[in-house]
């Protein structure tokens, strides 16, 4: 599960390289035919969900997240095998293999891929939790190609009025699907949420230590004055927004490997933590595996709601 406390540069370590041999492997079950339908993957930018979701208590706080969701999930609950289960859509999976790669609900844990949609969901959460007086705070993540659904503005607004325990996490990975950010979106992204009175802060590393650091200020914020935080992670997604539809040029992919957050971690650890690191993460990816492919489950999410009655169009 997720510590609470002070920062732990090999548990980070060792969740990000977790994150990084779980999304490979999903990269080659998808080529290999065995995931239904398609998959984002996380590759690249491992940091920004260790870095904040170190911070919570997965029993008391929630994460919303997007579409490119397995990082977050994986950070905030260390369920390997549910997530493997879930995206081969198997018996066993987070929710038995009927929400596929996107769509993940478990403890206070959610994911949905319509973009923006998940803002105003997780400022609900955030009211219920203020009402309820919980203390808990609210983390959404969403990417830069989200800035474009009016729906996000609207929630700052009422989210800065109302006061809500809310964390909005943009991880600006330069791209909407192949759109680059230049084409897309014009201005600051931080003065988005000032022009809400919302507090803001924009993070220009892939440094965990640093992504943490800059989570705890915004998450304190949250906590202590009880009001939303707009946290900008500027990062880069090394594999294809999906399956590998990727127009991005080679030489552009290539020259951000010098910012890959895995290297960064690693040039501070001794070599043998992050070897027992990586060799933990294979064999319990690899045990993984080879339970899932033994496990019962719909051939298909569609056909497993056809076949129950629950398909409503």
């Amino acid at each position: 599960m997720t510590a609470v406390g002070g920062f732990d540069a090999v548990a980070a370590y060792e969740q990000m390289v977790l994150i990084r041999c779980f999304e490979e492997v999903v990269l080659e079950l998808y080529a290999a035919g065995g995931v239904p339908g398609t998959t984002h993957t996380y590759i690249g930018q491992e940091a920004n969900a260790v870095g904040v979701i170190r911070h919570l208590n997965p029993m008391v706080d929630n994460v919303i997240s997007n579409h490119r969701n397995h990082g977050h999930y994986l950070a905030y609950s260390d369920d390997v095998d549910g997530l493997l289960r879930e995206i081969l859509a198997r018996e066993g999976g987070v929710c038995e293999g009927r929400g596929g790669s996107q769509h993940l609900h478990s403890g206070r844990f959610l994911s949905n891929g319509v973009q923006g949609g998940i803002v105003p969901v997780a400022a609900g959460m955030a009211m219920a939790e203020k009402r309820a007086g919980t203390g808990a705070a609210t983390v959404v993540f969403i990417g830069d190609g989200t800035l474009g659904e009016g729906v996000v503005y609207e929630t700052l607004n009422m989210a800065s009025l109302w006061s809500l325990p809310l964390l909005v996490v943009v991880e600006n990975n330069r791209y909407a699907q192949t759109t680059p950010i230049e084409r897309a979106l014009a201005g600051s992204l931080t003065a988005r949420a000032e022009a809400f009175a919302v507090a803001s802060e924009q993070v220009d590393s892939t440094d965990v230590d640093v992504i943490y650091r800059a989570a705890g200020r915004a998450l304190k914020h949250v906590r202590e004055a009880g009001k939303p935080f707009w946290l900008v992670i500027n990062t880069y997604r090394f594999a294809a927004h999906s399956k590998g539809d990727d127009f991005r040029p080679r030489s552009e992919i290539e020259r951000y490997r010098a910012y890959d957050p895995l290297s960064i971690a690693k040039a501070s650890l001794d070599a043998k933590s992050c070897d027992a690191a990586m060799r933990k993460a294979k064999a319990r990816i690899a045990a993984s595996l080879a339970a899932a492919q033994h496990a019962s489950g719909p051939s298909a999410p569609v056909e497993w709601l056809v076949r129950s009655g629950e398909l409503w169009i």
